[in-house]
């Protein structure tokens, strides 16, 4: 009878240690929307006339170095940014570097370093703007399941060693069967709490409801304290739009965008990072020019960027954002532009990409595939293949940019990426491996004129393509 119980103390034993190697070979990943908690942070930047995209990379551990690769497009040109990281709720240490960027688009990497885990600020200068980052460096959080696994692990390893140990010096076969039991019920809680890490849904990340703090960043469940009723959600924003001198032609013109509570008036500093970005500002000229800039936060609640205006008249503003704790927002405004008409930049030459539309009718779903032609060297921007951005119905009567202030519809569609395999961070720029057509299905609430801009990336140039869709009424029938 001995020699049975001591048998199935081996055989108990045995099957502890292989499950507990397991669990440090394998061990669970927290995930959020998609991809790895406390991943790398993209965000788009037009800081004066460069147009970059700023990586934030997780930082692990912490303390600890934090890397920043500068993503420089076709047209940036060379010089010297500085990078400064400050923490915001607290006391720590501000790090500094410099990052030399060259006359290749591409990326370039500097080094910074923190000293905890919380809500940061990194700032991007370039010697005439700086453009303010709000980023949090992440916490090492542990679930409870995570706990409960590691733990009855742990546990069943240190239970596995009594057990062997009585097995082989008790005289008494009954003696034995008490650290097997207790190891029978570590190996039950660690083998619950690694089915439960793999499969339960995972805590919502820190800084997507509440603003993040140093005390509540490592803590995955920072609303379980607050009353069921709280409501997250925060008012829409209102916009104003001015210029940091005379809003003529001729010259580089800064435009600044403050943001205000629709419901205290004051700033908006709540931002979330939405498609890489902090605002993704779409703009029409009065003659159908496009831009679609990223502004840089100087200041609480007020973004700047810089637009090279050649025509006078009405300039139609759209800015997409997102706050903490609410969805996406998309409000407008309206610039007026005088002076005189001055010649606008000639295009490169380069081949125009053909669009293949199917049949476009107004509250059915249609696709537009833009053919970029080529390889299939097209590059993610901003998290996407592709965008599309489309303004109307539109009248015939009217200049672009006039017509453009009072469209119904602005709309901004994406193109997706293939969605990377389970664990892997998305791809950034450096990967050109996709295209070279891009589909875009979207569906047109209102039958009319509308202009429509695709956009994609090769080569680190943004390439643009303006078109017109014509949308036809739904069939009576």
């Amino acid at each position: 009878m001995t020699v049975r119980i001591r048998g199935l103390c081996l055989v108990v034993g045995v099957i502890g240690l292989l499950l507990s190697g397991l669990a440090l070979v394998n061990p669970p990943q927290a995930r959020a929307d998609g991809m790895a908690t406390g991943g790398d942070l993209m965000v788009a930047q037009s800081l004066g006339d460069r147009e970059l995209t700023v990586i934030v990379r997780r930082a692990q551990p912490v303390p600890g170095p934090l890397r920043v690769d500068i993503v420089t497009h076709t047209g940036s040109p060379a010089g010297t940014l500085t990078l400064t990281a400050t923490p915001t709720d607290q006391g720590g240490a501000t790090s500094t570097t410099t990052v030399r960027l060259g006359d290749r688009a591409g990326p370039y990497t500097g080094t910074l370093q923190v000293d905890h885990a919380g809500p940061w600020e990194l700032a991007v200068a370039d010697g005439q703007h700086t453009g303010r980052i709000p980023f949090l460096v992440a916490a090492q959080v542990v679930t409870p399941w995570e706990r409960a696994a590691y733990g009855g692990f742990f546990a069943s390893g240190a239970l596995l060693l009594v057990s062997v140990g009585t097995a082989l010096i008790s005289k008494r076969g009954w003696a034995t069967l008490i650290p097997v039991g207790a190891l029978i019920a570590a190996l039950t809680v660690g083998v619950t709490g690694a089915v439960l890490s793999s499969r339960a849904p995972q805590p919502r990340p820190a800084g997507s409801l509440l603003d993040p703090t140093s005390g509540n960043i490592g803590n995955p469940f920072p609303e379980r304290d607050l009353p069921l009723t709280t409501n997250y959600s925060r008012p829409p924003v209102n916009l104003t739009v001015r210029t940091d001198g005379p809003a003529v032609t001729g010259h580089a013109l800064g435009v600044l965008l403050s943001l205000t509570d629709s419901a205290t008036g004051r700033p908006v500093d709540d931002l979330l990072v939405t498609d890489d970005a902090l605002v993704h500002l779409m703009v029409v000229g009065p003659s159908g020019q496009f831009w679609h800039r990223h502004p840089v936060r100087t200041a609480p609640g007020v973004y700047q960027v810089q637009l090279d205006v050649t025509e006078p008249g009405d300039y139609a503003v759209a800015a997409e954002l997102s706050r903490r704790g609410g969805g996406v927002q998309l409000v407008r405004s309206v610039l007026h532009v005088t002076g005189p008409a001055l010649p606008a930049e000639t295009g490169s030459g380069a081949t125009t990409p053909e669009f293949d539309t199917t049949e476009m009718i107004a509250g059915q779903p249609g696709t537009l595939t833009v053919k970029f032609g080529g390889p299939a060297d097209l590059q993610p921007w901003l998290g996407m293949l592709g965008h599309l951005i489309a303004v109307g119905p539109l009248p015939d009567n009217l200049p672009a940019g006039t017509a453009a202030t009072a469209a119904p519809v602005w709309a901004h569609a994406h193109a997706m990426t293939p969605m990377p395999a389970v664990g892997a961070q998305t791809p950034d720029e450096t990967v050109a491996a996709y295209g070279p057509d891009v589909p875009f299905t979207f569906t047109f609430p209102l039958p009319g004129r509308y202009l429509v801009w695709a956009q994609a990336e090769r080569g680190y140039t943004v390439l643009t393509v303006p078109h017109t869709v014509q949308v036809a009424g739904e069939d009576p029938k």
